[in-house]
């Protein structure tokens, strides 16, 4: 989207969504007050919207984004192995769904942690993975871009307008799986009762780091290599020809960094679903570890990985699956939603200016998410088109 607009959506995603969740933090306080303490966001749907065609819909989405999510991270994790082992052995027999089979097999055995909570330590590394991996990326995209071997920096934008248009709604379509995270509730559930204002400081915390990665790996990639920038920069640092842009050491603590920070993406996603679907076959009587409750939750959580690698080894369209997802999960999801459950659920005067704001943030985002599927599946066509499936290659 070049310099400008670039980084103007960066922006204007990052405060929409920070008020989209400060809304939603105060839905779920609301409720707490009124002595409903719900801690998955399909309870909180159910409150607040009702069990009719709405409740399902949200149900859908969220389990089509927590999938999709799933397939991205295996995906990704699977590149990054791949970049590791090609530059150890650049002739190997290993092909990209070996490497994806190793990732959903690591999964399938760490996705037995049984809940959220026990997942804490995780997440705690993975920020610090997020910090380390950021600063890493952002310090040889500058060595890059002074280099003498780095390609010619290219910041044009497509001469079609029309093309110029599909990206940029396509770019909105990624954006809004970067920012989305449509598991709030379920995070608050972590929290110990009330949550009343806790939510908000986890939110300033959040932001601030992801400013602070978004903005620094975004302004120092785009610098280096301009436009022809890969969806996996480090690609971008280590090119088919040509010596590598950036030290061998730095770039494989890099890839290690990102490899384990996806790993722990996919847990955490992943267990949204496994609770919806393990709600019927669980026995909450009995322990979680018991052989009753212990064999279906092996069995439904390997399918559900072996499902989601399959997936990403027949169609390893990566920025296309993540538009995808983000048009059609995380923008309902994330930016229609929220404003749309503080107004039932809140109640603002129909003419305040808290409730015309949140209409319009509404409708706004109802079109630009209508828009952005259909640029985000009219790109996963074109590449469909061109490439094999199960192809060696993640397809930019």
């Amino acid at each position: 989207m070049g310099w400008g607009l670039g980084l103007t959506l960066l922006s204007v995603m990052a405060a929409v969504t920070f008020y989209e969740y400060s809304l939603m933090s105060r839905v779920l306080d609301h409720c707490e007050a009124r002595g409903r303490r719900h801690i998955r966001f399909r309870e909180l749907a159910a409150d607040v919207l009702g069990s009719g065609w709405m409740f399902y819909f949200v149900v859908t989405v969220q389990t089509a984004i927590n999938t999709g999510v799933s397939i991205g991270a295996i995906l990704l994790a699977a590149d990054c192995l791949e970049i590791m082992y090609t530059s150890l052995a650049p002739h190997g027999p290993l092909k990209l769904y070996h490497f994806i089979i190793i990732v959903a097999v690591v999964l399938a055995f760490l996705s037995q942690l049984p809940s959220f909570h026990s997942l804490r330590h995780i997440n705690f590394v993975s920020l610090l993975l997020s910090l380390g991996y950021t600063i890493l990326v952002a310090a040889a995209c500058i060595r890059a871009g002074l280099s003498k071997n780095v390609p010619p920096k290219d910041y044009s934008l497509s001469s079609s307008k029309s093309e110029k248009t599909f990206d940029a709604f396509l770019s909105v379509s990624i954006l809004a799986s970067v920012f989305g995270n449509g598991i709030l509730p379920e995070i608050q559930a972590t929290l110990a009762p009330p949550a009343a204002g806790k939510m908000m400081k986890a939110l300033v915390l959040c932001y601030s780091v992801v400013v602070f990665t978004f903005f620094l790996s975004s302004i120092t990639g785009y610098w280096a290599f301009g436009s022809r920038v890969q969806s996996n920069v480090l690609k971008s640092l280590m090119p088919d020809s040509g010596p590598a842009l950036a030290p061998t050491w730095l770039l494989g603590v890099a890839v290690l960094f990102v490899l384990l920070q996806l790993l722990a993406i996919g847990l955490v996603y992943s267990q949204v679903a496994y609770e919806i679907m393990e709600k019927g076959s669980a026995d909450a009587s009995q322990d979680r570890f018991s052989r009753r409750n212990l064999v279906p939750r092996l069995l439904l959580r390997t399918l559900y990985l072996a499902f989601c690698a399959f997936v990403a080894a027949m169609l390893p369209f990566f920025g296309d699956i993540v538009g995808v997802v983000g048009a059609v999960g995380f923008v309902p999801l994330d930016f229609v939603l929220p404003v749309l459950m503080y107004n039932m659920a809140l109640a603002p005067p129909r003419r305040s200016p808290v409730f015309l704001a949140n209409t319009a943030v509404m409708v706004l985002f109802a079109g630009v998410g209508a828009i952005g599927a259909f640029a985000s599946i009219r790109k996963l066509a074109l590449d469909a088109g061109k490439f094999k499936l199960f192809s060696n290659n993640v397809v930019d």
